[in-house]
């Protein structure tokens, strides 16, 4: 089953009176996975970086035209190619601010779209039919284009298979829908039929992906509301409940060999993209960026995840299979014997009636005996007939048992949502801590509910958990560790910290901060410090986060920590090893960023937040000085370079080089 992740807001949109535009003419990768171009239903195409929101460039054709195909990046040139009323093919560089200087070509025939894919020449699609790479249309753009479709055939879609650089489109004719195989290298031409739908039914949105040597086609149907693949014959794939109106508009794509996204329903706009895991979905007045991951599933996977049936109904197999076994015909290992290892039905039976002390010793039993692929099928059922029945009967808590479903990582959250707020409610915090560990897909309000939890429990409480060691040896080494010792982190010592704050403030250091940091002491216990960690690198999308942040009322404890790290990072020649889990200096930053913009009015009229802010100004400072340096020295190893070695060099010679 794909996991989706909180959305975000990647830009504003107009869209237009027609319900079925959304304002966005297409989306189209650029340089890398992060940056995107979106060309919008009007007359200008804007670059964004996506993980930081923000539009990096903007550009506009005059007025009087208009972009009628979305603009493409070529990475073989480093630049943006673009088609304006259907005929006129235009090319810049990022560097370029204005349009009317750009290169212009006019065609002798309407352009349909332009594609480029990573590491290869454009292909442009004529409304014909006809298809050209874009330097042999740019060195003749008068050449004449030959018509590829029928009389009253016109296209629909365009699509692209990407690894073998074939072009596919699909045009109608007369309630006639075709399919187009366009290959380029060598070029090859071949047409297919799509079978006729019932009278009044139309595609509405088409997905292509290639699987081996095979073409796999989705598409998505008008009225009757259902996904179907043309594989020769079609099946119908998907149905889908749309309620008692019809499906005027919608967008289908294929993620992987096990998963599909559909948009449209009910939401009328048709956009939808995808590039390296990330959904773009135009939503109201919005363009929404999705992230999803598509891990590998079985069916017995899924099924698992459903409502546990009645003792009474369970008569399943004494075994379950591997999944793989039932579709490849592998080898299917003997089942152990019933002595050995209960079956999963039986475990089941045990779980739902059975006491406290019986489920934990025959469900510990099993899950310890089960190899990693009999456990994968039955974990996400164990975990949650474990969590409904703890709910259920308050007498009822195997907190053991979840702690190793989810060491097992067979889980994660989307698959039993309630597990971590059992974990919460019943202030099981090292299975708390294994979940933000372990799950990847975490919502950020849950988040936020952790955190809350980890700073108002008690240091009486906290002294008594048994908590990960790796984590736990992590923060005793920061708390005890001598530093008595003149050391420095990423070019930062204390020496000169404090050298720079006379150039800060006018007058001396606050008393409050005038302290060395060998006197700095968490302000926190150790296992609570351990906890905190864990929110701090936990998974989070900051606009998703910084809503649910503002409800935190101990921000004081939870900058006090903060500070303590930050003080930690950037004074300590501290090694970070990779046997032990502890946040990044970059995670404990962004935190300190983030308490700092939810509760800015508040903490600047606290004492607190003054010493921080001032050791925020001189580390950043000295960061500055820092990298400063580092490029001048980047600078003249670059020039040492470029210098050609001398062919012959005797058994001794001395070199002089002056780095400036």
């Amino acid at each position: 089953m794909a996991a989706l992740y909180e959305g975000y807001t990647l830009c504003g949109l107009v869209p237009a009176q027609n319900l079925t535009s959304s304002g966005v003419h297409g989306i189209k990768s650029e340089r890398d996975d992060d940056h995107v171009l979106v060309t919008d239903s009007a007359r200008s195409v804007t670059l964004y970086k996506v993980s930081d929101q923000k539009p990096l460039c903007s550009w506009t054709v005059k007025q009087g035209r208009s972009l009628t195909c979305p603009v493409v990046y070529n990475s073989i040139t480093k630049e943006y190619v673009a088609v304006s009323d259907n005929k006129v093919i235009q090319i810049w560089k990022e560097d370029d601010i204005s349009l009317d200087k750009a290169f212009k070509a006019t065609l002798s025939s309407d352009v349909w779209q332009v594609h480029s894919t990573q590491g290869a020449e454009p292909v442009v699609l004529f409304q014909r039919g006809a298809v050209r790479f874009l330097d042999s249309i740019l060195a003749a753009p008068q050449q004449t284009v030959e018509d590829v479709l029928a009389h009253e055939e016109d296209l629909s879609t365009h699509l692209v298979a990407d690894s073998q650089h074939c072009v596919i489109f699909t045009t109608e004719q007369k309630g006639d829908h075709f399919l187009y195989l366009q290959r380029l290298n060598p070029n090859s031409l071949q047409k297919y039929r799509l079978e006729r739908e019932e009278l009044g039914l139309c595609p509405l949105s088409f997905s292509v992906a290639l699987r081996e040597k095979h073409i796999c086609l989705l598409y998505l149907c008008k009225i009757l509301p259902c996904v179907q693949t043309l594989t020769l014959p079609r099946t119908l794939l998907l149905s889908l409940s749309v309620g008692e109106g019809h499906l005027e508009a919608a967008s289908a794509l294929i993620l992987d060999e096990a998963h599909v996204a559909v948009v449209g329903v009910p939401h009328p706009s048709a956009g939808l993209w995808r590039f390296s895991n990330k959904l773009f979905i135009p939503h109201g007045k919005s363009l929404s960026v999705i992230r999803y991951e598509c891990p590998k599933s079985c069916l017995a996977i899924a099924v698992g995840k459903m409502r546990q049936a009645r003792i009474e109904e369970c008569k399943g197999p004494s075994s379950v299979p591997s999944w793989s076994n039932v579709l490849h015909g592998e080898k299917v290992e003997p089942p152990r014997t019933a002595d050995a290892r209960k079956t999963t039905h039986d475990i089941f039976c045990i779980l739902q009636t059975e006491p406290v002390e019986k489920v934990q010793q025959e469900v510990g039993a099993f899950i310890s005996s089960s190899n990693t692929t009999d456990l994968q099928l039955v974990a996400g059922r164990l975990a949650s007939a474990l969590v409904s029945r703890s709910l259920a009967d308050l007498t009822f808590y195997t907190g053991g048992l979840l702690s190793q479903l989810v060491q097992s990582r067979n889980l994660c959250y989307s698959i039993c949502p309630d597990l971590l707020l059992l974990a919460l409610e019943k202030r099981d915090y090292f299975l708390c801590q294994l979940c933000l560990q372990f799950f990847p897909d975490i919502p950020e309000a849950i988040t936020c509910a952790c955190l809350k939890a980890f700073i108002s429990m008690t240091d009486s409480d906290a002294n008594i958990l048994n908590l990960d060691p790796a984590s736990v040896s992590f923060m005793d080494m920061l708390i005890t560790k001598d530093n008595a010792q003149d050391g420095s982190q990423n070019g930062c010592s204390y020496t000169s910290v404090k050298n720079d704050s006379l150039e800060i403030m006018d007058g001396a250091v606050p008393k409050e901060n005038t302290q060395t940091p060998l006197e700095e002491t968490c302000p926190v216990s150790l296992n609570k410090a351990v906890l905190l960690n864990e929110i701090l690198q936990a998974s989070y999308s900051e606009n998703c986060l910084l809503p649910h942040l503002k409800d935190l009322s101990s921000q004081h404890v939870f900058l006090q920590y903060l500070q303590f790290l930050y003080l930690k990072y950037s004074q300590d020649a501290f090694p970070q090893r990779k046997e032990l889990r502890s946040p990044t200096l970059n995670q404990v930053m962004d935190w300190v960023c983030m308490v700092l913009d939810t509760h800015f009015t508040v903490l600047v009229m606290t004492p607190e937040a003054k010493g921080l802010l001032f050791k925020l100004h001189t580390f950043v400072k000295s960061q500055v000085k820092l990298f400063s340096e580092l490029g001048k020295i980047g600078s003249s190893l670059q020039e040492i370079n470029k210098m050609k070695a001398k062919k012959e060099i005797g058994q001794y010679s001395i070199e002089i080089i002056e780095l400036y």
